[in-house]
């Protein structure tokens, strides 16, 4: 089997991140919610949407030494080469962050995946030349559609959605806040999965 995988928010987890890159650049109080939808609904009430906007380039091009892995994703490489599934990461951002520094947030994404040891030779790890970021959502759904892949994972339901990817295939929608619970999933009829370690149980049952 073939299974295509996003990169942020499904790979990346960014739990904390935001908030202290903000404290950092000197943007938000200490005491403000450690999530990110806390940190932009701040700066953006406080007319400050373009600092947000900038935290976000700087984030994903400089600061992705602050970011982890979900828990689970490593041991799912293991377990899914291992059973004989081809892994692809399709992901899509721009390259370059609308404001701020110029950062190469291609590179930068790729970097992480380097350095946290989930792409590069071996059966543990995910083939370089398999990763692919796309400018655009219809750019990846188009790349998903020429990988062929049988399963993709999102935390998107609204990107599983769209038309293009390859007619039959599994939509598994990584939710790890369980925010779709009992609702997108009944109408988009997507496989919700709370954690990789579910995901795990799901493709180490299904051989290649």
């Amino acid at each position: 089997m073939r299974i295509g995988i996003d990169f942020d928010n499904t790979i990346a987890c960014y739990d904390g991140v935001f908030h202290a890159a903000a404290l950092e650049r000197g943007l938000i109080p200490r005491g403000l919610a450690r999530d990110k939808n806390s940190v932009r609904d701040h700066l953006n009430g406080s007319g400050r949407k373009d600092d947000f906007t900038e935290l976000q380039g700087y984030v994903y091009g400089a600061r992705m030494d602050l970011v982890s892995p979900f828990p689970g994703f490593a041991e799912f490489i293991g377990v899914a080469q291992g059973a004989g599934h081809e892994l692809f990461i399709v992901s899509h951002k721009t390259r370059r962050p609308i404001l701020g520094p110029r950062h190469d947030m291609h590179a930068a994404a790729r970097g992480f995946l380097e350095a946290r040891g989930l792409i590069g030779q071996g059966a543990a790890r995910i083939d370089p030349a398999r990763v692919f970021f796309e400018l655009t959502k219809e750019e990846k759904v188009a790349r998903a559609a020429e990988l062929g892949v049988d399963m993709f994972v999102d935390d998107l339901p609204e990107i599983l959605a769209m038309p293009g990817f390859p007619l039959g295939m599994r939509k598994v929608l990584f939710d790890p806040d369980d925010q779709f619970a009992g609702r997108a999933e009944d109408a988009s009829k997507l496989d919700r999965r709370s954690s990789w370690a579910a995901i795990s149980a799901d493709i180490g049952r299904e051989q290649s």
